[in-house]
């Protein structure tokens, strides 16, 4: 947004307040000004003259030989210039003078006359396009004296880098209110308070899509004469970078940039049926022809101005070159409305056409500002073209009733901005920028924001007007006084992370999925009918048919996962996921959502990478075993003792449908079932699509994360070397290998440190109903290092107790 100092001060008196301050102030406000600087600095060296006497030259036709006083001095300059006769105030470039586009002006003779200097053109002087004649002051501007200075062009160009949400302040009676406010000056509006009077016959006005154009005013002015416009008007255009067009489009330019609103004049005889109307494009009318001369296409819910028979123009935005203000026009009708921003903001940009207009309709402006400013446009075109505006008008309104008012709390104020200010001064401060207040009671004020300020919509807002007004440079800075309360870790939260570190170590990878499965696996994993994962949290448009429901286990990804490896070659394969289910909840509008932690294992126990001395081997129910085991120990749950989680045969009944039976394992803590181990059923992974044996663990994180961890305590590096034995014990084969290795470390041998199974066979030569477990033992002493013989001793009581215990005996082969 652009302005000049002089023209803001028409309506803010700012004495005493200078360009580069006013710009601070500006700046605080959050208006950010990006630049501010001298007008027409190149034409400082340009003074004024008086033609004394102009004759013909000599050896020219087309020229003429003129004195011209400047100041004291008489000069003799030959001009070309038709217009140019004694008695006329003029622009003179003495030589020396450098004109803009870098031409230096020097004695010279023409046609054998010396020529001391130029008598300037509005063209030469970067003032406009006219080059037909010199410019014409008026006469009782002083010859020899500053031409800016008696021209109104020296003045202050300040630019303001506006933000979305401050349409108002693209005006310059915006930014005077703002400037107003916070020098508490008296705002100056003309034509704040006008209304239309009666209504017109000549015309008419039909809205139909009022929900595109709420307001639309019109006003009739006869017998205009179109010309240039005056110079105090190409000036106040050509400040701000504007190009003057002729006196009627001239005076709707400069309104738009004095009220924010924008206007558009009509050639009233070239309206068929000399109507008005607001609509969207029929049927045929796919194209429009606007005044920069390029055909555009119309969509069907773009908003036109159309007459009894065509568009006319596109509202909002620029108008049709078949209804433009031309030289022969008499009758202009005064277009002043409000479009829906958003409907604007959308045909401005598929149109690609970026105007003044649209920059502002788009943003929001003064829906209740449309007649001022139309009242402002009828009296300067009156003044400037001549003509007589017919009385009364057009104005249909349609808007609803506006926003209510705003409550603005004393305290609340105080307590975020961190100064004291009573009701009072509070009012005072808003209704400087014109926001109305009324002083509830001591703490309270009802607050009716303005039509033009679209941004204030809450207390924070007003909160923010407050502090704006008082200068964010006079609030103190001081830290606030707060209790801080640090929120409760979410344990949760911290064991996933710390379950996701343990099992990426043990070998897995981490599959994140879709929360989104199809229903159809419920048939494919053989759940009951009366099954609880079977109730669904249904999606109302799912992405795709195989993702029409929240999932309620995390198997089916992980088996889609498996599927998907095996298909790209990918043969070995160990996945977990921790995630949430969605189990719809009985009385509530939603589900419930426990955090889950699965893990499918198939293909080679090394994954591919089987080292030489040992063969190739698949992966069993001990290595889902040992996964769960190696999770419940990096999550520092008790693996042993009275309240240890163990992992033991499934009861029959329990077994879940998709399981095979003779591999079923339940992880259990005390009476709580906290999930299953085993291996799929081969039929179930058939219908599935995977022909390899999988293995899969299913645990309640949720529950886990309640159970409380065991206290690791330090123990000192031994210093001491272990010795380890090795024995293979056949015992019955119902017989868990972990009670074995619970028998060890539970045995009174003190020498024993640690016991580990290290193979698990089942055949012919151990008999049936038998199996043989092999254990490695670790013997160590605290106190010494330990010889043969003690070991030997600590370790045959040892294996005594054990074949006592379990009826087993030593494996001999």
């Amino acid at each position: 947004m652009k302005f000049t100092y002089n023209w803001l001060q028409e309506y803010a008196p700012l004495d005493g307040i200078s360009p580069a301050r006013l710009a601070d102030q500006l700046t605080m406000l959050g208006l950010e000004v990006d630049s501010v600087a001298p007008l027409f600095s190149e034409l400082a060296d340009l003074i004024t003259g008086k033609v004394l006497a102009s004759g013909p030259h000599p050896n020219a036709d087309k020229l003429s030989l003129c004195r011209v006083a400047v100041g004291e001095q008489e000069l003799q300059i030959v001009c070309g210039a038709p217009n140019v006769r004694a008695g006329l105030t003029v622009v003179v470039a003495l030589p020396g003078t450098t004109l803009p586009g870098d031409v230096k002006i020097k004695k010279s003779k023409v046609r054998g006359i010396e020529s001391q200097g130029m008598i300037c053109s509005e063209r030469e002087l970067g003032l406009g396009d006219d080059h037909s004649g010199i410019m014409e002051l008026a006469d009782d501007i002083p010859s020899g004296a500053s031409f800016l200075e008696h021209s109104g062009l020296q003045d202050t160009l300040i630019e303001v880098d506006l933000t979305p949400n401050r349409p108002d302040c693209a005006s310059v009676i915006g930014i005077a209110r703002e400037a107003a406010g916070i020098n508490r000056r008296q705002l100056q509006v003309p034509y704040r308070d006008s209304q239309l009077g009666g209504t017109s016959s000549s015309f008419s006005v039909t809205v139909e899509s009022p929900e595109l154009c709420p307001r639309y005013a019109g006003r009739l002015i006869t017998g205009v004469t179109i010309g240039p416009s005056p110079w105090w008007l190409k000036r106040r255009l050509l400040a701000i970078g504007l190009r003057p067009v002729n006196n009627v489009v001239d005076v709707t330019n400069l309104v738009m940039l004095e009220y924010g609103q924008p206007l558009h004049a009509f050639d009233f005889n070239k309206l068929a049926g000399r109507q008005i109307v607001v609509r969207t494009p029929r049927d045929g009318e796919t194209s429009f022809t606007a005044l920069d001369h390029v055909k555009r296409d119309l969509t069907p819910d773009m908003l036109l101005i159309c007459d009894a028979e065509t568009p006319v123009g596109i509202a909002g935005i620029m108008g049709g070159l078949d209804s433009e203000v031309s030289e022969s026009t008499s009758e202009v009708l005064l277009e002043s409305a409000y479009f829906n921003p958003v409907s604007i903001r959308k045909t401005a940009r598929r149109l690609g056409l970026a105007t003044d207009a649209s920059y502002r309709f788009e943003r929001g402006v003064d829906p209740d500002g449309t007649i001022a400013a139309m009242e402002r446009a009828v009296s300067l075109i009156c003044q400037v073209a001549g003509g007589t505006a017919e009385p009364g008008g057009i104005d249909v309104d349609n808007r609803g009733p506006g926003p209510g008012p705003l409550t603005l709390r004393v305290s609340r104020t105080a307590e975020l901005l961190g100064i004291e200010l009573d009701a009072r001064q509070i009012v005072e401060l808003l209704t400087s920028i014109e926001i109305g207040c009324t002083i509830t009671d001591d703490d309270t004020i009802s607050v009716t924001p303005p039509s033009f300020r679209v941004d204030l919509e809450r207390e924070a807002d007003l909160i923010e007007e407050v502090a704006r007004l008082t200068g964010y440079d006079e609030i103190p800075v001081t830290l606030p006084s707060v209790d801080l309360s640090y929120p409760e870790q979410d344990h949760e939260r911290l064991e996933r992370f710390r379950a996701s570190t343990v099992m990426n170590e043990a070998g897995f990878n981490e599959a994140i999925n879709y929360s989104f499965v199809s229903s159809g696996y419920d048939d494919k994993l053989r759940l009951a009918t009366g099954d609880g994962r079977r109730r669904h949290v249904a999606i109302l448009n799912p992405l795709t048919e195989d993702q029409d429901v929240m999932r309620t286990s995390l198997l089916p990804g992980l088996l889609e996962n498996i599927k998907r490896n095996l298909r790209f070659e990918q043969s070995s394969a160990r996945l977990f996921e921790i995630g949430k289910l969605y189990v719809p909840a009985p009385g509530s509008s939603l589900p419930h959502e426990p955090t889950q932690i699965a893990g499918l294992l198939v293909g080679n126990r090394h994954g591919g990478q089987t080292p030489l001395h040992f063969p190739p081997q698949e992966v069993d129910i001990y290595d889902a075993k040992g996964g769960v085991e190696t999770l419940l120990a990096g999550l520092r749950l008790p693996l042993d003792g009275d309240d240890a989680i163990e992992l033991v045969p499934e009861a029959p009944e329990s077994v879940e449908p998709f399981a095979e039976p003779a591999y079923a394992l339940a992880v259990r803590h005390g009476e709580r079932r906290l999930g299953t181990v085993g291996r799929i059923r081969a039929d179930v992974l058939r219908d599935i699509g995977i022909k390899r044996e999988v293995y899969y663990f299913d645990l309640d994180f949720s529950a886990l994360c309640t159970i409380e961890p065991q206290t690791r305590s330090f123990r000192a590096l031994p210093i001491y070397p272990s010795v380890k034995r090795d024995i293979a014990l056949v015992v019955p084969i119902t017989t868990p290998a972990g009670e074995l290795v619970k028998t060890v470390l539970s045995s009174r041998e003190k020498l024993v440190e640690q016991c580990d199974v290290f193979d698990v066979y089942q055949g012919n030569k151990i008999g049936d109903g038998r199996k043989s477990v092999a254990l490695t033992i670790t013997y160590r002493s605290d106190t010494k290092t330990l010889t043969e013989k003690q070991v030997e001793k600590a370790h045959a009581r040892l294996v005594q107790s054990l074949t006592d215990t379990f009826g087993g005996s030593l494996r001999e082969e």
